[in-house]
């Protein structure tokens, strides 16, 4: 619709130029003719076109008042309708497309979105508020105030109130609710003990204030308050000794919930062996009972046992005797079979000097007949007998050799008995007498 709008007043603005345009040409004509004209050349009539510049005019009337019929109103604002005929006409015009008589009507727009009134401390573009307690004190107020106008009663606002709103309505009503607030307060309860009560009192008046006059206020904030100068450096004084006074009240509550602490705790260690005795009495209470059931189980099974190791001695005992019987049974089995064997061995000893000693007298005499029939073996024995010493060499009988010349003169020494009679053998083990001289002279 914007767009719309525009676009019909540019087009009735462009046909006005246009016919403007056309009459400014012939006129320009004219006087282009009229300076041209000598004596020579006769003045050419030039005419003034009227008729067509009056209708383009005309037709240029028809989109500028359809441009102008209708108006816009943005977002965040609305529009009073203010007729030259009746004045201003009740009600609003919201957000937007409106229809309006061109020339007769027009629209003035409020911005209808939220507004802060403020006032600061130390800034240079807004100076405090300055108030009066109850002291007569002079302070500094940094006060901020919510508000928008209401779009119901705008025709209201437009037709009464003065404009700026912000300005002539809204910072006399704030600025005189304060001041009337205040003086009731002390410095000090404004400052920090009733410094919320006196923003709700204050914000209260101003509301009902401002409503009469169609303006709403959502919320009026005391952001900061300027003591004066003297009370100020009094008040931080007092402020250090209330602290020093609350830092030694603490100090004072901390020894005594210390105190307090110690009682408890003592009564608490107190209690905790006063339980733990009597959680140790219950405890061996327990354990005697505990021992008590123990032994009444106890007994039968040391009973058992006793039975039981009495049992086993006795099957020791028993298996003890019947070992030394197995043993006694076993050591005279052993000497009897160690007689016999002895017995034996003695029969086999005797038997084998038996048969050794007739082996050895058959031998000796087996010998003897030999060495009757050969009494050069006796020589021979002994040459064996000492051959580990003497070498046995074998000579002729008439050798000049010492030892040959002993032994062969020795030889019919021993073997003259041999001429006698023989003796006849008898069964003891002795050898003959010449046999046995040999020998013992060979073995010397």
């Amino acid at each position: 619709m914007l767009l719309l709008k525009y676009l019909l007043l540019f087009t009735g603005a462009g046909l006005l130029g246009g016919a403007f345009a056309m009459i400014v040409y012939d006129i320009y004509r004219t006087r282009q003719s009229w300076r041209a004209e000598s004596p020579e050349s006769p003045r050419m009539p030039v005419v003034i076109r009227w008729r067509g510049p009056g209708r383009l005019a005309l037709l240029s009337v028809i989109p500028l008042l359809l441009g102008m019929s209708f108006v816009i109103v943005p977002a965040g604002s609305a529009g009073v309708v203010v007729s030259q005929v009746s004045g201003t006409e009740p009600g609003a015009l919201y957000p937007g497309a409106h229809w309006i008589l061109p020339l007769i009507e027009n629209v003035t727009l409020y911005d209808t979105r939220e507004r802060v009134f403020t006032t600061a401390l130390g800034e240079k573009k807004v100076d405090g508020l300055q108030v009066q307690s109850k002291e007569g004190l002079p302070m500094g107020l940094a006060i901020s105030v919510r508000y928008r106008l209401d779009p119901r009663r705008l025709s209201y606002i437009h037709a009464n109130l003065p404009q700026p709103v912000e300005e002539d309505i809204v910072s006399p009503v704030v600025a005189g609710v304060f001041r009337q607030v205040i003086p009731n307060y002390l410095v000090r309860d404004v400052f920090a003990t009733r410094r919320e009560e006196v923003r709700k009192l204050a914000s209260d008046a101003i509301q009902q204030k401002l409503a009469v006059d169609g303006i709403l206020v959502k919320e009026v904030i005391l952001r900061d308050i300027q003591l004066p100068p003297e009370y100020a450096r009094g008040l931080e004084g007092l402020l250090l000794k209330e602290q020093e006074s609350d830092r030694m009240g603490v100090e004072v509550d901390i020894k005594q919930k210390m105190v307090r602490t110690a009682e408890l705790e003592a009564e608490a260690d107190k209690v905790r062996r006063v339980k733990q005795a009597e959680g140790e009495a219950q405890v061996v209470v327990l354990n005697a009972k505990a021992q008590a059931d123990a032994m009444q189980h106890t007994l039968p099974l040391k009973q058992k046992q006793i039975e039981q190791t009495r049992l086993e001695s006795e099957a020791r005992k028993e298996a003890t005797v019947k070992d030394a019987e197995a043993s006694a049974e076993a050591k005279v089995i052993d000497s009897r079979a160690e007689l016999e064997k002895r017995k034996l061995m003695a029969d086999a000893e005797a038997n084998r000097i038996r048969v050794t000693a007739a082996a050895d007298s058959e031998r000796l005499k087996t010998e003897a007949a030999a060495l009757k029939q050969n009494p050069l073996l006796i020589q021979k024995i002994i040459a064996e007998r000492l051959s580990d010493k003497v070498q046995v060499m074998m000579v002729p009988t008439d050798g000049k050799f010492f030892f040959a010349n002993d032994v062969l003169k020795a030889a019919p020494t021993a073997t003259q008995p041999a001429a006698e009679p023989p003796v006849q053998p008898d069964d003891s083990d002795d050898p003959p007498a010449a046999v046995t001289t040999t020998a013992h002279r060979a073995r010397q």
